[in-house]
């Protein structure tokens, strides 16, 4: 099964999509499953799992009922307050919700830089567990330090970084990122989704050799056991097609076994979500 372990949905307005500014303004529209659907069957995707694009309650009931009527959809990550006192009762809440697949919160976006590290969020994180939730893990990369001390917190929680964490790839920078990235990769309960990367690069003038070094750290860092292949469609849309994207993921795994190649494309998604 192919599984694209990554998207968003939305019905866009400026306010609640301010982060989509002019020099990404041809996603500055609607972006539901009608759109999605014949895009992934195009590219021979089975199935997704759509992701939170705002820090709202509604945001994740919306996303669940949208998934209840379309098959493709496979699971939710969703967001709930994490940080509040009475974080259990949500989780209590959505426990028989069968669909929910893990929660994220923006971390990229917190002024506050040691937010990973706030006791209330990590109270928050630590009765995951209990309820069998991925948590998404969404960082740019000067925040990877922090988060291989948030991820020693919880070495029993399973964590899903998105995006590779963002590096500097537009500048063409590597380090610090790479020696942080294979730090964090000897935590097992992590795992890693090929997404997001060409809009970190310079949305005009990127080739595929930009992206080659940071492929190159991320597999053998986490070896084709802990990746997922991702879109971040409709965000991948400033940069590139949906399904160039994913020949470009094909092409840089296709050293990879057969097997190894299934497992990044859809069968770690399976396992790690379970799908």
């Amino acid at each position: 099964m192919i599984i694209d372990a990554h998207h968003h949905y939305w019905q866009y307005n400026p306010v609640e999509y301010d982060w989509i500014d002019d020099s990404m303004k041809v996603i500055r529209t609607d972006f539901l499953p009608d759109k999605l659907a014949p895009t992934i069957q195009e590219a021979g995707i089975d199935g997704v799992v759509s992701v939170q694009a705002r820090q709202l309650v509604k945001e994740t009931d919306w996303l669940l009922e949208m998934a209840h009527q379309n098959k493709f959809m496979k699971g939710v990550v969703g967001w709930l307050p994490l940080i509040e006192a009475d974080i259990e009762s949500y989780l209590e809440k959505y426990s028989g919700e069968k669909l929910l697949k893990g929660l994220r919160h923006v971390i990229q976006g917190e002024p506050d830089q040691e937010f990973i590290l706030r006791s209330d969020f990590n109270r928050g994180i630590s009765l995951m567990k209990k309820y069998a939730l991925v948590y998404d893990i969404l960082i740019v990369e000067r925040q990877l330090s922090n988060t291989i001390r948030f991820v020693d917190q919880h070495p029993d929680q399973v964590f899903v970084l998105d995006h590779i964490a963002k590096p500097c790839i537009g500048r063409n920078e590597l380090s610090p990122w790479k020696e942080n990235i294979q730090e964090l990769a000897k935590r097992e309960n992590v795992s890693c989704k090929i997404s997001g990367m060409v809009t970190e690069a310079n949305f005009l003038s990127w080739t595929p050799e930009h992206l080659q070094p940071y492929f190159e750290v991320i597999l053998e860092a986490f070896g084709s056991d802990r990746l997922l292949f991702g879109s971040d469609w409709p965000v991948c849309l400033v940069a590139t097609t949906y399904k160039n994207w994913m020949d470009l993921v094909l092409k840089a795994i296709g050293s990879c076994s057969e097997t190894e190649q299934a497992n990044i494309m859809g069968e770690n998604a399976v396992r790690v979500y379970k799908l």
